[in-house]
């Protein structure tokens, strides 16, 4: 297997040329008039001493858990941005104990049964891509130990029913080896979040995870069929329908639950073909506001384009997809069945009555969306997590935080947000940001605006001014009638100032009494979503 960074994204081997690093370091000091900036060094695992495992598996398990010095770093953070800051700082005071890599179902029930019966706190792992504290193994000094369960070895798609369109896949499989696997029977389950290539199945279907499609499809939630969930007191398993009346629905409680239930190990998932057709058209405004309309009228037309992302002047200009001046609405429609051209047309059709100006392609290619703006934009969203560790490493934070708000309160909804979060990154950091907006989902009733900001700190400061930074947008978003996160989960990160307040109480009740019902002892993914009642859990945002 390839290494992974622990300070960063993806591999060891993945890093940015020179001429990147020298790039981000001069738009650094252009943005906020600085003569220097303070760059610290990339870590080196040797050079970063981690306590003694507390605990000692048995016999029966030694096969399964390890303590290897460069895993136990790779699971003590997910990748959000004071995850990048601690790791790069060479910050681990709570590293997990052992990593468990089971090989299949059974290994998951022994190792839950032992842990429940030490008083071993369990995380559940994937790809370890979060971004909102929702795999950190710091459970405070209640549990004997903790342990982080990565679920690598789960990684096959066991079966496929060509015929309803569905496949039963194991949790812990990546991405791209997912696809590559359905390539082979031409179908796709179409879901790509950025971290498309370091995340999971599991993850995906645990934190509601957004992806590819602006329009429809746009979370997990969407292709689930059916889920198995292993907990410290049994395992759960739905049945696989195209859909039931029966009362609740098990699936829509496993979807999102954040490891704090179960380990979910494998899942129903509905397919499409792979798709043949595609149009794409980039479309420019000079008004915002009538921007949004036309997203709106297209988002209520019944097109559904896979691709409806509103990206306002200034997003455009720092993707490098415009010169600042015009908004950029990226429009896409994909196909496995006909020609999309009337589709296409009538998109068009909207957005010109509404003072939409965009240019017809002559020719439809098949990778026509990698290129001109929509491509340019593209490969920016992908190397974004990249270039963030060259802010990381000079202090500065560069950083996301999205919502969603119903269409009656789009627009003002986005520029309430945009000043108010301006005006408090100033006052938390003397220096004046711009926060920039793109809309990445779309509904009839509608949009998930998601904001991007880079904030003045160092080195030895950004961990506070960030999390200053994450409580007033998470309070911001909740006080504008929003919610604290739209597709990425809530973790530890988004519960202060915003799902504790966001989330109703009875529904608190419901949640816990489901976990006492599974996970008595509360072992599983603790601090995560609610505090169990029996553990003594502190929140490092609190």
């Amino acid at each position: 297997m390839r290494e992974r960074k622990f300070w960063g994204w993806g591999y060891s081997d993945e890093l940015l040329t020179d001429e990147e690093d020298k790039n981000i370091e001069q738009r650094i000091l252009n943005n906020f008039s600085l003569s220097e900036v303070e760059t610290i060094p990339i870590p080196k695992a040797k050079d970063i001493e981690l306590h003694k495992s507390k605990i000692s598996p048995p016999s029966s398990l030694q096969n399964l858990l390890s303590s290897d010095h460069l895993e136990r770093l790779n699971h003590s953070y997910g990748k959000s941005f004071p995850d990048l800051a601690r790791a790069m700082l060479g910050l681990f005071p709570n590293p997990p104990d052992l990593i468990a890599f089971p090989n299949n179902q059974d290994d998951i029930v022994s190792i839950l049964d032992w842990a429940d019966q030490n008083n071993i706190a369990v995380i559940p792992y994937g790809g370890g891509s979060s971004v909102c504290g929702g795999v950190e193994t710091d459970v405070g000094d209640t549990y004997s130990g903790v342990i982080s369960l990565d679920l690598r070895n789960l990684n096959q798609v066991l079966e496929i029913d060509k015929e309803s369109r569905a496949a039963r896949i194991q949790a812990g499989i990546l991405g791209p080896a997912l696809e590559e696997e359905l390539k082979k029977s031409n179908l796709t389950l179409r879901h790509f979040p950025q971290s498309f290539e370091h995340s999971t199945l599991g993850g995906w279907i645990a934190t509601r995870s957004g992806g590819h499609f602006a329009t429809l499809y746009t979370h997990i939630d969407d292709f689930v069929e059916s889920t198995t969930m292993v907990t410290p007191k049994g395992v759960i398993e739905s049945r696989r329908l195209p859909g039931s009346g029966a009362g609740p629905s098990p699936d829509r409680i496993v979807i999102g639950s954040e490891g704090v239930l179960g380990i979910i190990t494998e899942a129903w998932m509905r397919l499409q073909e792979r798709p043949q057709f595609r149009a794409s058209c980039p479309v420019l405004f000079d008004d915002y506001e009538k921007a949004l309309k036309a997203t709106r009228l297209i988002s209520q037309s019944a097109l559904f384009p896979s691709n409806c992302r509103l990206l306002d002047a200034k997003e455009a200009l720092f993707n490098g997809a415009g010169d600042g001046s015009k908004h950029l609405l990226i429009l896409s429609f994909e196909s496995a069945d006909h020609e999309l051209d009337t589709w296409l047309n009538r998109a068009l059709e909207i957005v010109s009555d509404v003072g939409g100006q965009y240019e017809v392609p002559r020719e439809e290619k098949q990778d026509a969306h990698k290129s001109g703006a929509s491509g340019t934009w593209r490969n920016s969203f992908i190397r974004a997590p990249y270039y963030r560790e060259a802010s990381v490493r000079r202090g500065i934070i560069q950083d996301t935080f999205e919502t969603s708000i119903t269409w009656d309160k789009g627009y003002k909804f986005i520029e309430c947000l945009k000043e108010n979060v301006s005006k408090a990154i100033q006052e938390i950091t003397g220096k004046e940001t711009t926060v920039t907006c793109r809309l990445t989902h779309t509904y009839p009733d509608g949009l998930a605006p998601y904001f991007s900001y880079t904030a003045f700190a160092t080195p030895s400061t950004m961990i506070d001014v960030w999390k200053e930074i994450k409580l007033v947008t998470n309070e911001i978003c909740i006080a504008e009638g929003g919610t604290v996160t739209h597709h990425h989960a809530v973790g530890r990160d988004h519960r202060v100032r915003g799902y504790d307040l966001q989330r109703p109480e009875g529904f608190k009740n419901m949640l816990s009494a489901a976990k006492k019902a599974v996970d008595p002892q509360s072992i599983l993914n603790p601090g995560v979503l609610f505090d169990p009642e029996n553990k003594d859990i502190k929140n490092w945002m609190s």
